[in-house]
């Protein structure tokens, strides 16, 4: 149980890492001390629902068609190598400094809705958390339910300290070095795990 409680939360976290547009967001506004908690709680309270919905249903579908579980752990194994290697390329091309805009306070509903399209308009959580998550919790059976929790408070976690957090990081994440050693961690983390689901399972 306790293996499957730290493995869901690490594997959520270095999936989380990974820098995308929701990753932005989320750091932007802290940056501009802007709706923070309520853009914190959407995400972290979104992630949940799409990883139990993960954890919940690819546990059934495994048990339905025995091949299912095979097949999405080789499917996880080819997403991370490719999303790991586009986590290396974008190092190489640079990083990009985050800087935050200088206009005025937006409302609160536009934030909101911001970061709600960000969320669930974005293919690649539902890789991440529905079928990635999902595959890897049933490696866990049957402590799939301790994998999901832990993996849903990876994801409070890491989108409490980016948002309430930024203030701090606002200096560094103003140099692109700072994104780049970041893309290279991400990328390292997803070949790490690729392998560990390739060669152990």
């Amino acid at each position: 149980m306790l293996e499957a409680a730290v493995k869901g939360y690490f594997v959520a976290l270095s999936l989380i890492l990974a820098i995308g547009a929701q990753n932005a967001f989320v750091l932007r506004q802290g940056l501009r001390r802007e709706h923070v908690g309520a853009v914190v709680a959407v995400c972290a309270l979104s992630d949940a629902l799409l990883i139990g919905a993960g954890v919940a249903g690819f546990g059934s579908l495994s048990t339905a068609v025995p091949w299912f579980g095979e097949a999405m752990r080789w499917l996880g194994v080819a997403f991370l190598a490719v999303y790991g290697a586009l986590r290396f390329r974008a190092a190489a091309r640079g990083g990009e400094a985050l800087r935050p805009s200088e206009a005025g306070a937006a409302s609160l509903s536009s934030v909101l809705w911001t970061c709600l399209l960000l969320t669930w308009a974005n293919p690649h959580v539902y890789l991440d958390t529905v079928v990635l998550i999902g595959s890897i919790s049933a490696q866990h059976a049957p402590h799939q339910g301790v994998f999901g929790v832990a993996a849903a408070c990876a994801s409070l976690s890491f989108f409490a300290a980016l948002g309430f957090g930024a203030r701090v990081l606002a200096p560094v994440f103003a140099r692109p070095a700072a994104w780049v050693w970041l893309e290279v961690g991400v990328g390292v983390t997803m070949w790490a795990i690729a392998a560990g689901l390739a060669f152990g399972g």
